[in-house]
């Protein structure tokens, strides 16, 4: 316990430092850094790879159709292929990750600016909560972090500001945050409003690393690069070499609560 209350002071403290003038994501657009999925046509689509209890099953099923209604993407559920990565898809798994404070993490591996595959994580250890342990709960981590996965950011990072009715907002009250909201169409129709030359959805086979499960692995993350309006890094990189980075996109628990 003592390992993980005193690595999360570091890494607040550490995004204290290296992120005191770095703009938090706001509406006017929430793209980061304009990474995207290469493809030579639109629409193009994405499969997620499921690895999903039951009980996820169907949270996955409303993130995939609410994503779908994008006019530039699609999603299909796809059979998993475990929790690595995988190149040209996402692969989505839920577990008991353990009390280490976070309720997603979404992973993208990318060269360049075009992503190459993902991972989303979910952690049950939270989700038992009663506070948790609800659908609109669900369904805005699980919106939230597969649309990292498509490149995209936060609208907004306060927890307690009025919610914007998109699941790509923090809030402390996920009912009006559980699926896209017309911006996050309009930013996505932006980021794939050109085309590439080639494409990353190849299918292929699981590489090396996966997403850590505690807190006392979260250094595997590599840097924090962006913290939220609570002062907590939310975003990390990590050099891969080769000109591949890993980004880790972290969720954290609602501020005051379990």
């Amino acid at each position: 316990m003592k390992m993980k209350i005193r690595l999360r002071h570091i890494l607040i403290l550490g995004a204290a430092l290296a992120l005191a003038a770095v703009p938090l994501a706001v509406s006017a657009s929430h793209s980061w850094g304009g990474y995207h999925w290469a493809r030579t046509s639109n629409p193009f689509t994405l499969k997620l790879g499921d690895n999903l209890s039951s009980t996820w099953d169907p949270i996955l099923a409303t993130t995939s159709s609410d994503w779908s209604q994008s006019t530039v993407l699609d999603t299909t559920i796809v059979s998993g292929a475990g929790c690595k990565p995988t190149s040209g898809r996402v692969n989505i798994c839920n577990a008991a990750y353990g009390y280490n404070g976070w309720l997603g993490i979404a992973q993208i591996w990318a060269k360049g600016v075009h992503i190459n595959k993902g991972v989303v994580k979910l952690n049950d250890t939270y989700f038992g909560y009663d506070f948790y342990n609800t659908i609109e709960w669900r369904n805005l981590v699980m919106c939230q972090e597969v649309g990292h996965t498509l490149g995209l950011a936060h609208q907004d990072e306060d927890f307690y500001n009025a919610p914007l009715g998109s699941c790509m907002d923090y809030s402390a009250d996920p009912t009006p945050n559980q699926h896209p909201n017309q911006h996050d169409y309009d930013q996505l129709a932006l980021i794939y409003a050109h085309l590439d030359s080639s494409t990353t959805l190849t299918a292929g086979t699981p590489g090396q690393g996966g997403t850590p499960a505690t807190a006392e692995e979260a250094q595997e993350w590599g840097a924090a690069v962006r913290a939220d309006a609570h002062g907590r890094a939310n975003l990390f990189v990590k050099d891969l070499g080769g000109g591949v980075r890993q980004f880790t996109w972290v969720f954290w628990t609602a501020p005051g609560k379990p």
